[in-house]
C-alpha cells in the first residue's frame, strides 16, 4: 500500500487468475484452455497480417469480425460488440448497463471476477445461493435488482441452465439487463442469442478463448439489442477506441469462418469429457453434470487441497478453490485423452 494510492485502489480486492506455471512437461489442467490448437485458417490469417501494415491502427469497429460473428449467428452487425477478451467486454457491461439503485444479482458460486467489477465500479451486489445440487433456481432471481448476470454453463461448477429457464429469468426482470456469460456454451448448451430479438434486455457474452482455442489472442464479444450494444460502444470509445488489433481481428474472423475445425475439436473435447467423468466416478469421485470443457469433482474421503498438492508433485495441475461451499471440489480441465489418462494414473 502506498500513500499515492487512491481510496478506490486501497479498497479493491483484485481477481486472481489461474496459475500459468513456468515449469516444463506439466499436465496443465487448471485454466480451461482448449487442448487442441486454433484453426489452421486462423493461423494463416494471422500470419498474413504480420506485415508493414502493423504501423497502421486497426479498424476501431472490428467490422470484419463483426460480420463474421453476425453471419455465424444470423444477427445484424448492429447487434454485435467486439472487445479485447470477454473480461474487457464484461467490464464495459458493468460500467454501461448495471444500475446503482438496487443490488446486482449473480450466483454465490460463480465467476469470481463479478464482485471485483462491482468493487471497481461501485455497484452493490447480492449473491444468490445455488441449490443443494449446485444449480441456479430461476425463482430466486424474481426480486428487485439493478441487473442480473450468470455464466451458462456456470463456472466453476459446469452446470447448465436450459434455454427455457434462461428465458424465464429474462421475463421475470423486464426492466433490468440480464447478461448471460456464455464462455463455455459451445461444449453442451444452446446459446441465449436466440432470445435477443424477442427481449431487449438480454445480452449474451462469449469468448474465443475456449471453444476456438484462442486464449492467447484475447478476443471477446457481446450480442444483444442495438441499444445495449450502443451503450457498450460509448464506453469503449471513451476508454480505448482501438481495443482489438489487426492480427486478432483477422484470426478471430477466420476462426468463426472455419466451422469444420470448430466442430471437430469441440466434439473431441465433449467425447473426452464424458470418458473422463466415467473414469473419475470409477475412482469414487462425485462429479457434477458438466456442459463445459471442465469437470467439477469431489471425493468422499480425500481432502481436495491435499489431492491438488499431491497431483502437483506428480506433474499434474488442477484448480482448487477455498470458498467454503466448494472447498472439497477440484475443477479439472478436459485435456487430450493422453493428458486425461495421466491425471487418472496420478490419482
Amino acid at each position: 500500500m502506498s500513500k499515492f494510492w487512491s481510496p478506490l485502489v486501497q479498497r479493491l480486492v483484485p481477481y486472481v487468475p489461474g496459475e500459468q506455471p513456468k515449469i516444463n512437461n506439466l499436465v496443465k489442467l487448471n485454466t480451461n484452455e482448449n487442448p487442441y490448437g486454433p484453426s489452421p485458417l486462423a493461423l494463416e490469417a494471422m500470419r498474413a497480417q504480420v506485415s508493414d501494415d502493423l504501423r497502421l491502427y486497426p479498424d476501431p469497429n472490428s467490422d470484419v469480425l463483426k460480420h463474421a460473428v453476425a453471419d455465424y449467428y444470423g444477427v445484424r452487425t448492429a447487434q454485435v460488440f467486439i472487445g479485447n477478451g470477454s473480461d474487457e467486454v464484461l467490464a464495459h457491461i458493468f460500467h454501461a448497463l448495471f444500475q446503482h439503485d438496487a443490488p446486482l444479482l449473480f450466483p454465490d458460486i460463480s465467476y469470481s471476477f463479478y464482485p471485483v467489477y462491482c468493487g471497481l465500479y461501485g455497484i452493490a451486489y447480492q449473491p444468490v445461493p445455488l441449490n443443494e445440487q449446485f444449480q441456479i433456481r430461476v425463482e430466486d432471481y424474481a426480486r428487485p435488482n439493478a441487473g442480473i448476470i450468470f455464466p451458462n454453463p456456470n463456472a466453476p461448477t459446469g452446470c447448465l441452465l436450459p434455454l427455457e429457464a434462461v428465458e424465464r429469468i429474462v421475463v421475470q426482470s423486464p426492466d433490468s439487463v440480464v447478461v448471460v456469460d456464455e464462455a463455455y456454451i459451445d461444449f453442451g448448451g444452446d446459446t441465449a442469442i436466440a432470445l435477443i430479438d424477442r427481449y431487449p434486455n438480454v445480452l449474451v457474452t462469449q469468448t474465443l478463448s475456449k471453444s476456438r482455442s484462442l486464449a492467447g489472442l484475447r478476443v471477446g464479444l457481446a450480442v444483444g439489442h442495438p441499444a445495449l450494444i450502443e451503450a457498450l460502444e460509448r464506453v469503449k470509445n471513451s476508454f480505448n477506441s482501438y481495443p482489438v488489433d489487426r492480427i486478432a481481428i483477422a484470426g478471430a474472423a477466420a476462426a468463426f469462418n472455419d466451422r469444420a475445425w470448430f466442430d471437430q475439436t469441440r466434439q473431441a473435447v465433449i467425447d473426452s469429457r464424458e470418458q473422463l467423468v466415467a473414469q473419475l466416478r470409477e475412482q469414487g469421485f462425485e462429479v457434477l453434470p458438466s456442459a463445459a470443457n471442465f469437470v467439477f469433482a469431489r471425493h468422499p474421503t480425500r481432502d481436495a487441497a491435499q489431492l491438488a498438492a499431491r497431483l502437483r508433485e506428480q506433474g499434474v495441475i488442477v484448480r482448487h478453490f477455498t470458498q467454503a461451499r466448494i472447498a472439497q471440489f477440484l475443477r479439472i480441465t478436459v485435456g487430450t485423452p493422453q493428458q486425461n489418462q495421466a491425471l487418472i494414473a496420478a490419482l
